[in-house]
């Protein structure tokens, strides 16, 4: 019975890195779209996010099967109630970088009003976010995912950069204001990513140690 155990514990940890591969590549898309102002590249990264939603049935289903047949132990129950809080800031990432890319629609025949530099590293961080907090659920590795929820400060600071040239640019020329606006919110969906791959790296944490970061922040 273990055996069969382990081995849906096994599957969970592949669907999960199958569901991670998906955002990053949503994530990617989106940010390679806006620089290029590829409308077909962002029209690919929306239909990522069906796919995502898609996973997120299928790691659910497989969750609720694994707790109701096989009546897991406590440390076991931790890291399955985990993948379940972990699928829902996954999706919310999905849904986000498709948001990017709905956005990179309607701006994809403007002459962009500056440089892109700091976005696309925004993108880039969120990305090793996203990564390395899957792999620390996957090798069980509480330092790794530590590494993950310090690494939020380098997208916030990023963010604050972004908004601060933005503004900048609409003091100099009020006609650049409506595409600063689109530009600011593409920052705060990857701002947002950031902070829910800091949730998915916090529940790894709790898999692993039983503690909440948010939970030792309230004490």
């Amino acid at each position: 019975m273990r055996g069969f155990f382990d081995e849906q514990l096994e599957l969970l940890n592949t669907q999960l890195i199958e569901m991670g591969t998906l955002i990053e590549h949503s994530i990617r898309s989106a940010a390679e779209a806006l620089v290029s102002q590829d409308i077909a590249q962002a029209k690919e990264a929306m239909r990522f996010d069906k796919k995502v939603d898609e996973k997120e049935r299928e790691i659910e289903a497989l969750c609720l099967k694994l707790l109701l047949r096989q009546q897991p132990v406590a440390r076991d129950l931790r890291f399955i109630s985990s993948a379940l809080k972990m699928i829902t800031d996954m999706e919310r990432i999905g849904d986000q970088a498709a948001d990017i890319s709905e956005i990179v629609l309607f701006i994809a025949d403007q002459q962009y009003i500056k440089k892109l530099e700091h976005i696309p590293a925004m993108a880039g961080a969120t990305i090793e976010m996203v990564t390395k907090s899957i792999d620390a659920f996957v090798n069980r590795d509480v330092d790794l995912a530590r590494k993950v929820i310090s690494m939020d400060d380098v997208v916030d600071d990023l963010f604050d950069q972004v908004k601060a040239e933005l503004i900048a640019l609409i003091g100099k020329d009020a006609s650049n204001g409506e595409q600063a606006m689109d530009l600011l919110m593409i920052a705060k969906y990857y701002e947002r990513i950031g902070d829910h791959a800091t949730n998915i790296a916090e529940w790894v944490e709790f898999a692993i140690t039983g503690i909440h970061s948010k939970e030792g922040d309230q004490e």
